[in-house]
């Protein structure tokens, strides 16, 4: 999987986007704020995605993909309550 930015990955950067990924379903599934899940899952998503994209320097593609992320598992999360 090559990038044109970054090149080939390395296997620290695909470890940290696992677990960075990994943290933010596990969290946006059991954090319960006040809010419909999907928002709930939308601010895990960016609050998790905020380092790795401050790091990187690469913010859009980072926290848009922690919005959708988040918003998928604020999703399942509702269906799955019901």
């Amino acid at each position: 999987m090559l990038t044109l930015r970054h090149g080939a990955p390395s296997v620290t950067v695909l470890l940290q986007a696992f677990s960075s990924r990994f943290a933010l379903g596990f969290l946006a599934a059991n954090v319960v704020l006040p809010w419909h899940p999907v928002i709930t899952g939308v601010l895990v998503g960016i609050l998790v995605s905020l380092p790795d994209a401050f790091g990187m320097q690469v913010y859009g593609g980072i926290i848009g993909s922690g919005i959708v992320f988040g918003a998928i598992v604020g999703l399942v999360v509702r269906a799955w309550a019901r």
